[in-house]
């Protein structure tokens, strides 16, 4: 496992896609599920350890949340590779859609939310999008994997490959034709962000929202790949690559962080 650091970044810093935070955000572009895996988890759950620790507690309470069309199955898969990076105690949401109540997030020390449709995902935790930052702001970190690490964002991006009717990305072929779209997320980063960017060929979508102003500026994730966004600026662990897009005088510039 590769372990790259990028330099100190602003509170509002658009290149860099983070705002300063008490806690840190970590963002896994998907297909970590794995007890190999837990090297990518294992700086979330020593985090949300050192604040339990801070709050009397002998374990981490960790909200793992699953919106997913096969619950409760991928929540137990998550808690399994969480439980290989650190001791913790899970505090479980499992649902196939629905909103997510508030008591999913009641006294925590972490939050972990796994991928799914990113759709229905972003829709269940909208409610509770005030709650989380809030939560953030107070030095609880927060996970995300997939359709988890896509609604952090500012504006999130949703499913679809085409831009104006313009394929950009592979498309699905039981779902031809299906437009990007975004709509609000939760807003613990300021630039929109994909996730198994190499592994699905998105880069290429990435590139057309940007350049077609749909985003001003966005980050891709690969697969096994995690971004770590907090007080020492941006850390990238894995095996994989973020890509970082942004706007150029002529077109869009590409580039990898910490590479």
């Amino acid at each position: 496992m590769r372990d790259r650091s990028t330099a100190e970044a602003g509170p509002t810093d658009v290149e860099a896609g983070t705002p300063a935070r008490t806690a840190s955000v970590h963002l896994v572009g998907g297909g970590a599920l794995t007890a190999a895996d837990a090297p990518l988890y294992a700086p979330f759950v020593a985090e949300a350890a050192e604040r339990a620790r801070a709050a009397g507690r002998d374990l981490p309470r960790i909200a793992v949340i699953s919106v997913h069309p096969q619950a409760p199955a991928p929540a137990a898969v998550l808690v399994d590779v969480l439980r290989a990076a650190g001791a913790f105690d899970p505090h479980v949401t499992a649902v196939r859609a629905g909103e997510v109540a508030a008591a999913a997030l009641a006294e925590v020390d972490g939050v972990v939310v796994g991928g799914g449709i990113v759709e229905e995902v972003r829709a269940s935790l909208e409610p509770r999008f005030d709650e989380l930052r809030r939560l953030v702001a107070a030095g609880v970190p927060y996970l995300g994997v997939s359709a988890g690490a896509m609604i952090a964002a500012d504006r999130a991006l949703g499913g679809g490959s085409r831009i104006d009717g313009a394929l950009v990305a592979p498309e699905d072929p039981a779902d031809p034709g299906v437009e990007l779209e975004l709509d609000a997320g939760i807003g613990l980063v300021d630039v929109s962000i994909d996730a198994h960017v190499a592994q699905r060929g998105m880069l290429s979508r990435l590139v057309a929202a940007v350049e077609s102003g749909l985003v001003e500026g966005a980050l891709g994730i690969d697969e096994r790949t995690v971004l770590i966004v907090g007080a020492r600026g941006l850390e990238v662990l894995g095996g994989g690559s973020v890509w970082r897009v942004l706007p150029a005088d002529e077109g869009v510039l590409v580039s990898t962080m910490g590479a």
